[in-house]
């Protein structure tokens, strides 16, 4: 069970966490400013992180409780 949790995690943080949407990076790229960039890609990763760390926190409390009432 915790390797498989720890996968999804891997797959989640990894593939996504520079991401931009394909607007966002359009403008970034007619600008030519690196640091503009890197801003907006910053601004993104600190959004995303919230809703991951929400359902991470729902997901050890489910696996928490049922490992509780399995020991007992």
């Amino acid at each position: 069970m915790k390797k498989s949790i720890l996968v999804i995690i891997a797959v989640l943080f990894s593939a996504f966490a520079k991401a931009q949407c394909a607007m966002c990076r359009a403008v970034i790229e007619s600008g030519g400013s690196t640091a503009e960039a890197e801003g907006l890609n910053n601004g993104i990763t600190y959004l995303m992180i919230f809703p991951y760390l929400l359902v991470g926190a729902i997901i050890y409390m489910i696996y928490r409780s049922t490992t509780k009432k399995a020991s007992n």
